[in-house]
């Protein structure tokens, strides 16, 4: 209460004695706040420093997710099947296979493209979706084979480098032990085809083509490949359902190799080169290998337990060298991210490697790790002690001999078509899952007969007792769940006390401004420009406008020097008689946050998990404040701003609370009184961003698309196929939600933006809620209008207009 008291004292001194002296240099009880660098650095190197730390404890923390029994091979396969479901949804590998067909492709040139007396090679290929294939080289031995060996090479190579190619023997040697080998080709990171004749293309390479527009729509360019490698187990098994087949993979398709073998339980043994490591930084990989979740569950160890009891064999030898994607070429776009592949040392490797058997016993684990050396007469991995051993694993042994001649006659085949054709074959795929994306998020969450099945029952008790929309709110909560802890993910760590420090920065004739810092997790703040009005009034509770910038932009943006998107909207509704918060978002420093996001996405967070808590925090103090009225605090966010609005406002409701108790006595006390449930916001205005978010991120022929952009954090891992713009705010309803939209406005088209609105609208109506919600046209370009808006938030907050 003295709190209070002295709060209300100070606010009739600014009431009564407006020079600018009087207003003291911080808020009262707060610290003062003396950092003199820049807030926005500073806070973007704390949340580094918080996200690494959880990195750092994620292997550590790893066993929490599995449940081993390692009583019998049977019952630890029983164990880990929640484990390895869990891995097939993050890669991604969920869609139906169609009937296998594995046929011999001649693209009018000889079935032998290449022979020696005991084998053929010849080109083939395999149904995996409608509209996709997968294609190769098949190796058949003269005779009945005896096992298949699926051989995966590095993204770099082509299976014409392992079979045709006078110095390598692998293949050929396998062949001679009557092993039929099949050589897919992998989507490759050359830049070709990254791109639409109709729009651009980019220096993306096609594996990052791939999967940017896969990750939003759930898929993944590693789990689309082992669905090819699966889909090849099917034609196999089919022909002949007894014989053994073994997946091997170098560099990229080492990676794919040891997927595959983790998940198609089909495959008889892994051997693998070039790829098994620590992978220590993820982040710093390319961003085609970056999966959500993966790390704090899985390494590659806990794969080598998925694939367990059956053979799996290392060889450490030297992987591809990747220093970042292609340059960019005159005429095209950039925009990949970077990443790059170096060679791990053996002891790292070991290390690594040597985790299996802490993880399951001896008994279960069949593996055996080998060093590469070459013996001068071939440069491709798998060198005889790997072979020999994985072999002998398999239960075969390998008796090395002189190989005979090979012929390879020549051939105009071009490699480069082939890849163009499965990079193409699988946009197409992908392109066809964004189509249809509304029905698969309807499925999912059926916004529209949910609200039909509130306005039902609500009908059936007494209107005084409960309302469609209070209905529809409690049906749409484990939704709300879902999108917090699967898309953007959260972070569970206790809220610290505020230990709030402010310092003025503005004077106004009107308002009062200071920056104000709060305490978040370790190492993690929140920092904002609090607008006081100078006319408020002892015992006045006033609405509260949080103001949010966009990308790249910090507080005061929004509030001075007229910037040309903003047009210092924060100050205009302080004017108005708003209080008003600018807080900062850390989506600043181009690829320092984009790689922030990829370093949580590691741990299953994003950018927003911290932008929730440091908005959980925001709220928590700004309701303890005695001049603001905790259930008309409202979010209005343009841009990046716009991206939060839909976001964030729809899962603050009541929740966690400030731990004001652990406040220290020794340290300046919070302006907290006793906390409170949080109120949430009340209300959303979006600006400059709504629209068909699914084709904003994945559209391959429009230039709106993000697929175009330097933004590679847009993608969300499977939100394309569970919330879109309209679901988000399905999750805010029944508050009331505005979108504010320039005709020139080149985040989207009208039309985009009008098509999901329309979901809303429709939302709103039939819950009873029209007036709740409005749509602003405006002619002009991605920037604040201010004025529908403004009446929006006067209409909603209760707070008289200046018209009036």
């Amino acid at each position: 209460m003295f709190r209070v008291t002295v709060f209300g004292v100070w606010l009739c001194l600014c009431v009564s004695l407006p020079a600018a002296d009087e207003f003291p240099a911080q808020l009262p009880n707060t610290a003062p706040l003396t950092w003199d660098d820049d807030l926005a650095d500073r806070m973007m190197d704390g949340l580094h420093r918080f996200v690494d730390r959880k990195i750092e404890h994620a292997v550590a923390n790893r066993q929490q997710f599995w449940k081993r029994d390692t009583s019998s091979p049977e019952a630890h396969e029983k164990s880990i099947a929640p484990n390895r479901e869990r891995l097939k949804k993050i890669i991604g590998t969920i869609d139906r296979r169609i009937a296998p067909q594995l046929e011999v492709y001649v693209p009018g040139e000889p079935i032998v493209v290449a022979q020696d007396a005991n084998g053929r090679a010849m080109r083939a290929r395999w149904s995996v979706f409608d509209g996709v294939t997968g294609e190769g080289l098949i190796v058949v031995p003269n005779g009945q084979p005896l096992a298949t060996l699926i051989l995966l090479p590095d993204a770099g190579q082509t299976p014409e480098d392992w079979v045709l190619k006078p110095d390598q023997h692998f293949v050929w040697a396998l062949v001679a032990m009557r092993i039929q080998v099949v050589v897919p080709t992998l989507i490759d990171r050359s830049d070709e085809w990254s791109g639409s004749e109709l729009v651009a293309f980019t220096n993306q390479p096609h594996r990052e083509w791939i999967w940017r527009q896969a990750y939003h729509m759930g898929r993944h360019i590693l789990g689309l490949e082992v669905q090819k490698v699966s889909a090849l187990v099917d034609a196999l098994r089919q022909k002949t359902p007894d014989q053994k087949i073994a997946v091997a993979g170098y560099g990229e398709g080492g990676l794919v190799a040891m997927l595959a073998a983790a998940i198609d339980t089909r495959l008889d043994g892994c051997l693998v080169s070039g790829c098994f490591g620590p992978h220590a930084r993820p982040w710093e990989e390319p961003i085609y290998r970056h999966i959500w979740s993966f790390h704090r569950e899985f390494g590659d160890a806990e794969l080598a337990t998925l694939i367990a009891p059956r053979p799996f064999v290392v060889e450490h030898s030297v992987g591809p060298q990747i220093d970042g994607p292609p340059a960019v070429r005159p005429g095209r776009r950039g925009g990949a991210s970077l990443g790059k592949l170096e060679t791990p040392h053996f002891d790292a490797v070991k290390a690594e490697f040597n985790r299996i058997s802490t993880l399951i016993p001896k008994e279960l684990a069949k593996c055996e790790l080998t060093e590469w050396k070459s013996d001068g007469t071939t440069t491709n991995p798998f060198a005889v002690e790997a072979t020999v051993a994985f072999f002998k694993l398999m239960g075969a042994e390998i008796r090395l001999a002189e190989l005979p001649a090979r012929t390879v006659p020549p051939s105009k085949f071009n490699p480069a078509e082939r890849q163009r054709r499965q990079v193409l074959e699988l946009e197409r795929f992908i392109q066809r899952l964004v189509r249809e994306s509304d029905h698969t998020r309807d499925k999912f969450f059926p916004v529209t007969a949910l609200a039909q099945q509130a306005k039902t029952e609500a009908v059936k008790v007494p209107m005084d007792r409960v309302t469609s929309s209070e209905k529809f709110s409690e049906s749409t909560a484990k939704f709300r769940e879902y999108f917090r802890n699967e898309v953007l993910g959260k972070f569970d760590d206790p809220l610290l006390p505020f230990n709030t420090r402010s310092r003025k920065i503005y004077d106004r004739e009107k308002w009062v401004g200071y920056d104000v810092v709060l305490d978040v997790f370790p190492d993690v703040f929140a920092w904002g420009v609090l607008l006081l009005p100078k006319d408020l009034k002892p015992g006045e509770k006033r609405p509260v406008v949080v103001c949010q910038h966009g990308r790249n932009g910090v507080p005061k943006v929004v509030i001075e020097n007229d910037e040309k998107a903003y047009h210092d909207y924060a100050a205009k509704l302080a004017e108005r008689g708003f209080i008003v918060f600018a807080p900062h978002n850390p989506y600043r420093g181009e690829d320092r946050y984009r790689f922030l996001s990829r370093k949580a996405n590691c741990v299953k967070g994003s950018l927003f998990s911290f932008i929730l808590a440091q908005h959980e925090q925001i709220l928590n103090w700004l309701s303890s404040l005695p001049q603001v009225d905790p259930d008309r605090i409202a979010f209005y966010g343009l841009s990046y701003g716009g991206e939060t609005a839909v976001r964030i406002p729809p899962l603050l409701l009541p929740g966690r609370k400030p731990n004001v108790a652990a406040e220290s006595s020794s340290s300046p006390s919070p302006l907290a009184p006793q906390p409170s449930p949080l109120p949430g916001y009340c209300l959303s205005i979006c600006s400059a961003d709504f629209n068909d978010w699914a084709r904003k991120i994945c559209s391959t022929d429009a230039r709106y698309s993000f697929m175009f952009t330097v933004e590679w954090e847009m993608p969300y891992f499977d939100m394309g196929s569970t919330f879109n713009y309209a679901e988000m705010v399905a999750l805010l309803a029944p508050r009331p939600f505005m979108v504010e939209r320039g005709h020139g406005d080149g985040v989207a088209p009208d039309e985009w933006v009008a098509y999901e609105y329309a979901k809303v609208r429709r939302l709103y109506d039939t819950l009873g809620l029209g007036d709740r919600t409005e749509i602003e046209f405006f002619d002009g370009l991605h920037e604040i209008n201010g004025r529908g808006t403004f009446d929006f938030l006067h209409k909603h907050l209760k707070w008289p207009s200046p018209k009036n």
